[in-house]
Parts: C-alpha cells; sequence; structure tokens
C-alpha cells in the first residue's frame, strides 16, 4: 500500500471510538422523529464532546450514537454561537477518546483529514489540505467567527462537529462550514480556541469574552520587515476589514492594518489574539501594536462584550 494512503488509515484509526453521530430528536403523536443530525467527538474520558452549536439548535432531545451503534442520550453543558461550538456529556466508557493537537503549529499546504456523517452515512473520511489560517467566516445571524482554518477536505451537510485532524490522528479544529456554490471551500474551529471555549463552557455554561470587531488573515513577515523593525513575530495578522463604529474602528484601527502584538505581548495567530479577549478586558483600553504604510503604530482600543 502507498504511503499516502497508509498515513490517512493510521490516523483515522486512532479515531475510530471517538467520533459518534448526533441527533436530535422529538416524540410526536407518539411516534419518534429524528429532527436534526451532525457529528461530534469525544475528547475526554468522562463523557465530554465536541460538536456545533447549530447541530444543537433548538433541540428537544439529543443523543449520541456510538462507533457500535449503541445509543447513548446527550445532556447539553453548554454552547457558543459565536464558534458555534457546543459541548454535550453522554453517559459512556467503552471508547478511546480523542487527542487534542495544538493548531499553533499548522502550516498552509499541511495534510488534514475530515471524520464525520454527511447526509447520515457514518463515519465518512475526507482528505485536502490546509488552504489558509486565521481566517474571519461570517457565520448565521450574521455573527463573525475567528479563527478558522480553510481546508478543501470535503465537507457535507452532517459532517457539522466532527473532527479535523492531522497525519499524527491529533485533532486540530473542528468541522463547521462550507460555502455554499463553492468547491474546496470548507472551514474548521482551530482547536485551541475550541479547547478555551470547552473549559468555559464546562465550568460557567458560558462564555463572557471581549471583542474588538475586525476581520483578520493570518501572514507571514517578511525577513526584511522584521529585520526594519525590529519584530520577534514569524507571522502576524493582516486585518482584511474593521466593523463599522465598533472597538476597533473607534480605535483608529483600518483596514491593510497588521497586528503584531497586544498589549506588548506579540501576536502570530488569532488563536492567541482571542485568549487574550477575556471578558475582563471589556470596557478597559488595550494598547495593539500594528504595522501601517511599514511604520509602527501604536493605538488604544477598548473593547467591547460580544
Amino acid at each position: 500500500m502507498d504511503a499516502y494512503s497508509e498515513i490517512i488509515i493510521n490516523a483515522t484509526d486512532k479515531l475510530q471510538t471517538a467520533v459518534v453521530k448526533i441527533e436530535q430528536f422529538d416524540n410526536r403523536q407518539g411516534k419518534e422523529i429524528v429532527t436534526g443530525t451532525g457529528t461530534g467527538f469525544l475528547f475526554s474520558s468522562d463523557g465530554y464532546l465536541f460538536t456545533n452549536s447549530h447541530v444543537v439548535k433548538q433541540a428537544k432531545q439529543l443523543r449520541a450514537m456510538l462507533f457500535d451503534g449503541t445509543l447513548h442520550s446527550a445532556h447539553l453543558v453548554g454552547d457558543d454561537p459565536y464558534t458555534d461550538l457546543a459541548i454535550l456529556k453522554i453517559d459512556a466508557a467503552d471508547y478511546a477518546p480523542a487527542v487534542l493537537g495544538n493548531s499553533d503549529n499548522l502550516k498552509i499546504g499541511q495534510l488534514v483529514i475530515a471524520i464525520g456523517n454527511p447526509l447520515g452515512f457514518q463515519h465518512t473520511v475526507t482528505a485536502g489540505v490546509i488552504s489558509a489560517l486565521g481566517r474571519t467566516l461570517s457565520g448565521e445571524a450574521g455573527i463573525s467567527m475567528d479563527s478558522m482554518i480553510q481546508t478543501d477536505a470535503a465537507l457535507n451537510p452532517g459532517n457539522s462537529g466532527g473532527p479535523l485532524i492531522n497525519a499524527e490522528g491529533e485533532v486540530i479544529g473542528v468541522n463547521t462550514a462550507t460555502i455554499r456554490g463553492a468547491q474546496g471551500l470548507c472551514f474548521a474551529i482551530s482547536i485551541n480556541t475550541a479547547h478555551s471555549v470547552a473549559s468555559q463552557l464546562i465550568r460557567y455554561g458560558k462564555i463572557k469574552r471581549a471583542y474588538i470587531g475586525v476581520s483578520m488573515q493570518q501572514i507571514g513577515l517578511v525577513p526584511k520587515l522584521r529585520t526594519i523593525h525590529r519584530l520577534k513575530n514569524q507571522q502576524a495578522l493582516f486585518v482584511t476589514q474593521v466593523e463599522g463604529n465598533g472597538p476597533a474602528d473607534r480605535g483608529g484601527l483600518l483596514s491593510g492594518d497588521i497586528i503584531y502584538a497586544f498589549n506588548d505581548r506579540v501576536i502570530e495567530t488569532s488563536d492567541q489574539l482571542f485568549k487574550m479577549l477575556t471578558g475582563d478586558k471589556v470596557g478597559q483600553f488595550q494598547y495593539l501594536s500594528i504595522l501601517r504604510n511599514n511604520q509602527k503604530k501604536e493605538l488604544k482600543v477598548t473593547p467591547a462584550e460580544r
């Protein structure tokens, strides 16, 4: 067998028992009706699993079908529509939880594999590469989702909430969306963002966060630019759009600016910025270090609560 196939087979084998099918269902006139499906994956030994917020939206009842066909009632721990993430908990023991990777180490062009239940076809595997990092995507109701991984690994309805994994079988993203009418434009929430959200949902059941109102794309910094400005960054965040009358707009940030530090801390990925925009930053001005027209500037931005 060729090496490429062996990589995919070995990686997906590690997720064999962790990936589950999520079903929304209701009882109508004495009959059980399935009202929606999606995918999730178990990431802890005590039954916690990731899925998408839109998979569990307005659910009457939820359950998870494991790899062996067994059904387990699922309890919604909490969900966050701003990242399209939800945490469920089930009572199950016969599985090996997924191993979470580090999305800060991802590279454009890297092999990735998506696992899910598209259109009800369980445990479907697709493969592709990372097309871009640090994307901002407009989700349901116009909510902007940051720190997105763009990939061409095919996703279809039912894949939502499933794992995006690397060649080692580590989860590096939570599959969430495709662009309708386009091919090869699929997106996943980075696992570092998902892990941060999960810890708050499990502890508090909700998320309190600050935001500054920008759309960004992760870019590499050319050596000449780094040398001229004595930057430690290998990468930074290119501002593609600034929300009108939002915190960043009021602070003077412009489309085309490059964010390289937040409160004098180096920023290379949107995940890092996301982690720093904690609830205690709301209403308190913060320093944003940027490059504009090859010149360093420092702005004062006062984050608002989402």
